[in-house]
């Protein structure tokens, strides 16, 4: 019979070799599990207006397709106002989403004689591409929408661009790159690319910021071809000096109201605006709380024309 010595030499090395395969489940796989399923998921939230079409508001429209600055096909529909535009807004949804999420707030805008575009985001919908980046090259999807209405469609200017959530910080972050927009909507933005990173995991899987969400939002980064630094919308905040309207949803605990205040308090351009408005559901203020959600947007918009 093996001595008592052996048997604890044995044991202690299966017991080591199991931590170490523990350490690395942790470490490795389940961080590149998570990464996996953020860039090349296409699960679609279900959204009330599923099947629903601009005509289903009894808005003409048409589809359209265009390419972004690297090369990715977009799809979706542009919705002309009713006579002479007072300009023209382009919409961006969020994550596992459609253009559908958007299409209460552009028949809203329709209505005030904004021109609209709805489109798919990258590896969205019906758009092209392979990976979702969270933001950081969807704002070359922005981009390239404001090229094509301004340069395709000749739409009427100003052109301000309505983003919720994963859309509303690709619409910051090409604010900063392109002096073709006029102005933002920002709908439930985050403020920092690790830093919401971190929040998520340990809000719905109660996981560490170190080291597993750390690894994380480095991977997701490097899948899509940045560095985590470089996706920073308070930096892109500050380097723009268009008028921007933050909001906020006040129970919101995915982008709670202080990062709205946050981006609010680094943004330069005298015009911008903030609002809170009462609800739960993250990226839902348009239709939680949509008669002060249209007034305030309706006074944004406003602003635009008056300079004040």
């Amino acid at each position: 019979m093996p001595s008592r010595s052996r048997i604890l030499k044995i044991t202690r090395n299966v017991l080591l070799i199991l931590a170490v395969l523990v350490a690395a489940f942790f470490l490795f796989f389940v961080p590149w599990f998570f990464t996996a399923i953020v860039t090349h998921n296409q699960f679609h939230y279900p959204d009330p207006n599923d099947g629903k079409t601009p005509i289903s508001y009894n808005l003409t429209f048409r589809w359209v397709q265009f390419t972004t600055p690297d090369g990715v096909l977009l799809k979706g529909w542009y919705i002309p106002a009713p006579g002479i535009a007072r300009g023209t807004i382009v919409y961006c949804h969020g994550l596992n989403r459609t253009r559908v999420e958007m299409l209460p707030d552009a028949v809203f805008a329709h209505g005030l004689g904004y021109n609209g575009l709805l489109f798919d985001l990258r590896h969205q919908g019906m758009s092209g591409g392979t990976i979702t980046t969270l933001g950081y090259q969807e704002r070359l999807d922005v981009v390239g929408a404001v090229q094509y209405v301004l340069e395709q469609v000749h739409a009427a200017r100003p052109i301000v661009v309505w983003g919720v959530s994963m859309g509303a910080a690709a619409a910051l972050m090409a604010a900063a790159e392109t002096p073709d927009i006029s102005a933002v909507i920002s709908d439930s933005s985050f403020d920092s690319f690790l830093g919401t990173v971190r929040h998520h995991l340990k809000l719905f899987l109660h996981l560490p910021g170190f080291p597993i969400a750390d690894e994380v939002g480095y991977w997701v980064a490097w899948r899509g071809h940045f560095k985590p630094g470089d996706f920073d919308p308070v930096k892109a905040v500050e380097h723009t000096d268009v008028p921007i309207l933050f909001v906020a949803v006040e129970g919101d605990r995915r982008m709670p109201p202080s990062i709205a205040r946050t981006l609010y308090t680094h943004a330069p351009s005298p015009l911008k605006r903030i609002i809170v408005l009462p609800g739960r559901r993250h990226g839902e203020a348009f239709n939680q709380a949509r008669e002060p959600y249209e007034k305030t947007v309706t006074d944004f918009l406003a602003s635009l024309a008056s300079g004040k």
